[in-house]
């Protein structure tokens, strides 16, 4: 689902990458957390998927139809070593629009990419170091109203 240069290419073709049909899965179940973001609006709960390794960021939420609307998968840390860096990510193999959630490692949004279109490989930048990404299904952070600046927590 991303793509930065070599080195992040691996770190961010994970998030649009989870394998198919893994939701029901009780190994997948057991990995997921709960993340919250406040907004001006109140606060807003998700249970998501961790990405925390280079192999699990490569996959991502690729080949997923079924995300939840309070489900998506979390790339944390991000990258899996070294300090917060700018990402890219790309929706390729991913058949579902995601909206992809750029966190700053103080756990603010710096960017969100809405409605990021299936299949596409067209990179979507962070434009910013980042600690983390969340992916959650395409139109919910407008429809929630989450914005940048936004607060995310979850479980460290």
């Amino acid at each position: 689902m991303r793509r930065s240069l070599l080195p992040l290419a691996l770190c961010v073709l994970p998030a649009a990458c989870s394998a198919a049909g893994d939701s029901g899965n009780s190994a997948t179940a057991a990995r997921t957390i709960a993340v919250t973001i406040a907004s001006t609006n109140g606060a807003h709960a998700f249970q998501v998927e961790q990405a925390k390794t280079a192999a699990e960021q490569e996959r991502g939420l690729m080949f997923r139809t079924d995300l939840a609307d309070n489900g998506g998968m979390l790339f944390w840390p991000y990258p899996p070593e070294g300090p917060p860096r700018v990402a890219s990510f790309w929706m390729k193999n991913t058949p579902s629009a995601l909206d992809i959630i750029f966190i700053r490692a103080d756990g603010t949004v710096a960017h969100i990419a809405e409605n990021a279109v299936p299949f596409d490989e067209t990179p979507l930048s962070s434009g910013e170091p980042v600690g983390a990404v969340l992916e959650i299904k395409g139109g919910r952070a407008a429809a929630l109203g989450i914005a940048e600046g936004d607060k995310v927590s979850w479980a460290k």
